[in-house]
C-alpha cells in the first residue's frame, strides 16, 4: 500500500488507503485545521520523538459505544465513596504533560512529544480539545484527555498516580457523554485496560460510516462542565 506525502495544502488522502497496519500518510503540520480535519475523517497523528508528523487510520477500530460501559462491582464501591473530586477542563495542560510523562518513566516511550503537547493545547483553547481530572487530598491524580466533534470523543491518553484516579475519570466521562447522547467513543487501537471497560473492534469501513453520521449532530465547543446536559450548535 502507498503511504502519502502532505504538502501544504489541507487535505488528507481517503483513509480507506491505509495499509494493514493503518499507515497512511507522512508530513503536514499540527495545525488546529488540520487536526480537526483528520479527526473528522477518522484520522490521527501518532509519531515519536524526532519522527516525521506521521497519520493513521487502523483496521480494525477500537471504540466503546457509551451504552455498552462495563463497571466492575470492585469500581463501582470505589465511585460510591467519592474519593476523588472529578473534574473537566480544569487542568488540561497538566494532564498531557502527566500523560506523557508516566509513560515515560515507565519506559514505555510516548508520542505526547512537545510538538503533540503544543499542538492539542492550542486545540484546547480552540474549545475541541477536552481533559477530565480525578483529585486527590487537593492533588491531581490521575486523567485524560480527547477530542471532541459531533458526538464522538476521540479518547487520546490517560494516566494515574493514584490507584483508581483514571478509572474513575473514564467512567465519569463515558457517562457524562451518555446524558449528553454522544454515539461513541474512539479508543483508536487495542487495549486490554479499556476493553475490559467494554470496547470492542469494529472494521475501518463501519467506523468511518458511524463517523460520519455522528458529525452531522452538533459540536459542543468551548469549556467542559459536568453541568452541561445538551450540545449547542458551534458559534458562528
Amino acid at each position: 500500500m502507498p503511504i502519502f506525502l502532505l504538502s501544504e495544502r489541507l487535505e488528507f488522502p481517503p483513509p480507506r488507503l491505509a495499509g494493514p497496519d493503518g499507515l497512511l500518510a507522512v508530513g503536514g503540520d499540527l495545525s488546529v485545521e488540520r487536526l480537526l480535519l483528520a479527526y473528522r475523517q477518522g484520522i490521527f497523528p501518532w509519531f515519536g520523538e524526532g519522527d516525521p508528523i506521521i497519520w493513521w487510520s487502523p483496521d480494525p477500530r477500537l471504540v466503546l459505544f457509551p451504552e455498552d460501559l462495563a463497571t466492575s462491582r470492585r469500581l463501582k464501591r470505589t465511585l460510591r465513596r467519592r474519593q476523588f473530586r472529578v473534574t473537566m477542563d480544569c487542568a488540561f495542560h497538566e494532564v498531557i504533560r502527566a500523560c506523557a510523562q508516566t509513560r515515560i518513566r515507565q519506559n514505555e516511550g510516548t508520542w505526547i512529544v512537545r510538538e503533540m503537547i503544543d499542538a492539542y493545547c492550542r486545540l484546547h483553547l480552540a474549545g475541541y480539545a477536552h481533559s477530565v481530572e480525578s483529585w486527590y487530598d487537593g492533588r491531581l491524580a490521575g486523567g485524560l484527555y480527547g477530542v471532541s466533534l459531533g458526538g464522538c470523543f476521540f479518547g487520546e491518553s490517560m494516566f494515574t498516580r493514584v490507584s483508581n484516579a483514571s478509572k474513575i475519570a473514564f467512567v465519569t466521562l463515558v457517562e457524562h457523554l451518555s446524558r449528553l447522547s454522544f454515539d461513541l467513543i474512539d479508543c483508536q487501537v487495542h487495549t486490554e485496560h479499556l476493553v475490559r471497560f467494554g470496547a470492542r473492534h469494529i472494521a475501518r469501513e463501519r467506523f468511518l460510516n458511524l463517523l460520519a453520521e455522528s458529525l452531522q449532530g452538533p459540536t459542543l465547543i468551548g469549556s467542559w462542565q459536568f453541568s452541561d446536559h445538551t450540545r449547542q450548535p458551534p458559534e458562528p
